[in-house]
């Protein structure tokens, strides 16, 4: 990205990041003790919760803004280098919530998670397969941030395939996120999780339509593979 671009897309949340963090860490800071001091052993689960439910709406962001710029649906609100970045930095963010997510599990005295059974998949006693699902679907999204940072070194028939692998990684996190959640149960988490597979679901049988007609000659080539022509070029 240019300088300036990349200046205005750090530089101004660092900004307001940082205002809104001297104002508020204090008093935050004193709360969450106090909170601390009279829920010690629900705190953790708590934050768990929070944590798994913000990796799984950046993850749902990222798949869902992925597939609106390889349909170019994006092109007429926003430039492609920063929809581009965008896509990323929901990826990382969603790959980061996570394993802040699965970090917590050590403090979790309910069940008593070691080290090794939140890393390898399996290996929990305790809904082994259901964690699986999760632990499997974090891999796979690291995989596909890496291609990000390694795409000039491989070739775009590689790195496109490797892309693929989102959707894999997205039924994981949602599959997890049904069987292992404790709110799943609940509608408002039921409403989440048929909203974010519909979109996706949806914007991905688009795109496939979209594929198919562009090779059967009902849609020009240059309107269905333009975005993709782009992110090739950048």
């Amino acid at each position: 990205m240019p300088t300036r671009t990349a200046i205005v897309r750090w530089g101004l949340p660092a900004i307001a990041v940082g205002v809104i963090a001297g104002a508020t860490i204090p008093t935050a800071v004193a709360g969450l003790a106090a909170v601390w001091e009279t829920n010690r052993t629900s705190l953790p689960w708590l934050f768990e919760r929070l944590f798994a439910w913000l990796a799984y709406l950046a993850m749902t962001g990222s798949v869902v803004y992925g597939l609106l710029l390889s349909t170019k649906l994006l092109d007429t609100v926003a430039h492609r280098p920063v929809s581009f970045a965008l896509h990323m930095d929901l990826a990382a963010f969603g790959i980061a919530l996570a394993s802040v997510h699965g970090a917590l599990l050590l403090l979790d005295t309910s069940v008593g998670f070691t080290a090794a059974q939140i890393l390898v998949p399996g290996l929990s006693t305790y809904l082994p397969v259901p964690l699986a699902f999760g632990q499997v679907a974090l891999y796979l999204a690291m995989i596909v941030l890496a291609s990000f940072y390694a795409r000039r070194h491989m070739s775009q028939r590689v790195w496109r395939t490797l892309h693929y692998v989102t959707f894999l990684a997205f039924v994981g996190a949602t599959l997890h996120g049904i069987t292992a959640g404790t709110d799943s149960g609940s509608p408002w988490a039921q409403w989440i999780y048929l909203a974010s597979a519909a979109g996706v679901a949806f914007l991905l049988t688009y795109r496939i339509g979209l594929s198919v007609a562009t090779r059967m000659g009902f849609v020009p080539e240059s309107r269905a593979s333009g975005a993709l022509a782009e992110l090739r070029r950048s």
